[in-house]
């Protein structure tokens, strides 16, 4: 695939996919690449470190064949309370029914359940909602004892063991960041993992942990705070400053709120993010039905649609891609989707600029960012180039929502995959970065080369010029000349 074919033909949103037993072979892979895929989810919660170990190089093995960065998100499973191993496997709960939660690893009585969780029996109260099987089962406590805790069906269904309890508005003394998640942690900095997300975020202080953890250890990869849990909804603001960015987990998020909330909860999440000015990422159930069909649902489609136009960075595929029947035809229609929502939303976003400060930016950084982004819509250039260390001024870019082709230039290969989820950011390895002679040539040259840009095209370019520390305080623009 060309430079051309990938800005003609992929989404400005970016498209997440979870690697699994459907799809880690390097020829799926590089073709889930090609389709539009921009980063890899290691889901930390399942897997040995052998199996991490192999699904990382073989990643990396397809995004170098493909010849451009893809980054790769390490999600850590956080703490995460199961049911242990049922009497009965699986077991239907009958409207009216009661069950006993017991201490130990293994139920032995039909009517008994176990948790992973070994203070829940202690930490529950009469009249807590426990919820099962991903909220679809629901139970009440009616009864606690020193040893067990009595609980009566509200809501039947079937039940598995190993799954999840989802327990809404019950304050538990269960650390946010466990064992398991501070190795994992330690391994995905020491691999060069490029995102961290923690799971079940309450709140700021086990961002900062997190972050002193892959700091350690010597890795600036970025922390993504997921969203699915009420106290992280009442304390919105304050996590996205810290966190350097966002997921909207619907999964758990929908079970520990009402169901009826989650699409407001969604707009919510995404609208604090673009206001603050961090990378947000929708996830779970996009494309549920495409696990074992070849064609989404309606509904997911409109659901893909909204996330993109309420302003979503980036959409995630999880069991459509890891476990699915279609991981590479999820991926096509995932983009497909993005680039026909684009179409639409382009032309509502240029008639409604964002034009407010970005804070996660410097001032300065931001002003030209904004001017560059006018200069380049009134000359109707052909290319925005951004030059950055860290990747703070691509992420100001992106967070413009500018509908003008734009790449991420930097000498550092860790930005680069940075810019992975960036909207509308095109990481562009081996720039010389450092001289901007060479680097309008190379650009020029580039251009002409993958017909991403004809002779006479305008080129706005974003850079420092070293005056004022820290900032992007210089646009340039130049005209494309023959190679």
């Amino acid at each position: 695939m060309t430079s051309t074919d990938y800005i003609e033909t992929n989404a400005y949103t970016k498209l997440i996919a979870t690697i699994g037993p459907a799809c880690r072979k390097p020829d799926i892979l590089l073709e889930m690449i090609q389709q539009g895929v921009d980063v890899f989810r290691l889901n930390m919660a399942h897997g040995s470190r052998s199996e991490h170990e192999g699904n990382l190089a073989q990643i990396r093995e397809a995004a170098e064949k493909a010849g451009r960065p893809v980054g790769i998100l390490a999600d850590l499973g956080g703490p995460k309370i199961r049911l242990g191993k049922l009497h009965t496997d699986p077991t239907i709960c009958h409207h009216g029914d009661h069950f006993e939660f017991v201490r130990g690893e293994e139920a032995t009585a039909a009517n008994q359940l176990v948790a992973t969780y070994d203070r829940l029996l202690d930490e529950l109260s009469e009249g807590d909602p426990v919820m099962l099987a991903d909220g679809t089962v629901s139970l009440r406590v009616v009864e606690k004892t020193a040893d067990a805790v009595r609980c009566e069906v509200e809501e039947g269904g079937e039940i598995r063991s190993r799954q999840g309890i989802n327990l809404p508005g019950v304050t538990l003394s269960v650390p946010s960041i466990t064992e398991d998640d501070r190795k994992h942690a330690a391994w995905a900095a020491d691999n060069g993992i490029d995102f961290v997300g923690l799971s079940f975020v309450r709140g700021t202080d086990e961002l900062h942990e997190l972050r002193d953890i892959l700091q350690s250890h010597e890795s600036n990869a970025l922390v993504i705070a997921k969203i699915e849990k009420k106290e992280a909804l009442d304390r919105l603001d304050e996590i996205v400053e810290v966190a350097d960015g966002v997921m909207v987990a619907r999964g758990d998020l929908g079970v520990e709120i009402d169901v009826a909330e989650i699409a407001i909860a969604q707009k919510r999440i995404i609208e604090t993010c673009r206001q603050i000015g961090r990378p947000v990422i929708v996830a779970t159930q996009m494309l549920d039905s495409m696990q074992h069909s070849r064609r989404p649902t309606r509904a997911e489609v409109t659901d893909v649609a909204n996330a993109i136009i309420d302003g979503a960075d980036a959409c995630m595929l999880s069991g459509e891609t890891a476990i699915g029947d279609y991981p590479r035809e999820a991926v096509t229609m995932m983009n497909r989707i993005m680039l026909a929502t684009e179409r639409e939303a382009g032309e509502r976003d240029r008639a409604h600029e964002r034009r407010e400060p970005i804070s996660a930016v410097l001032p300065i950084t931001s002003a030209v960012v904004s001017g560059a982004t006018r200069i380049a819509e009134q000359l109707s250039a052909g290319l925005v180039v951004v030059a950055t260390r860290s990747g703070a001024t691509a992420l100001a870019r992106s967070k413009r929502r500018a509908y003008t082709p734009t790449v991420g230039v930097s000498s550092s290969e860790t930005t680069l995959r940075k810019m992975c989820l960036y909207w509308g950011i095109i990481p562009l390895a081996g720039a010389p970065v450092d001289e901007p002679p060479r680097l309008r040539r190379f650009i020029n040259d580039w251009g002409l080369s993958n017909d991403v840009l004809e002779i006479g095209d305008s080129v706005v370019s974003i850079s420092g010029t070293g005056i004022v520390d820290r900032a992007h305080n210089s646009v340039v623009v130049h005209e494309v000349e023959e190679a």
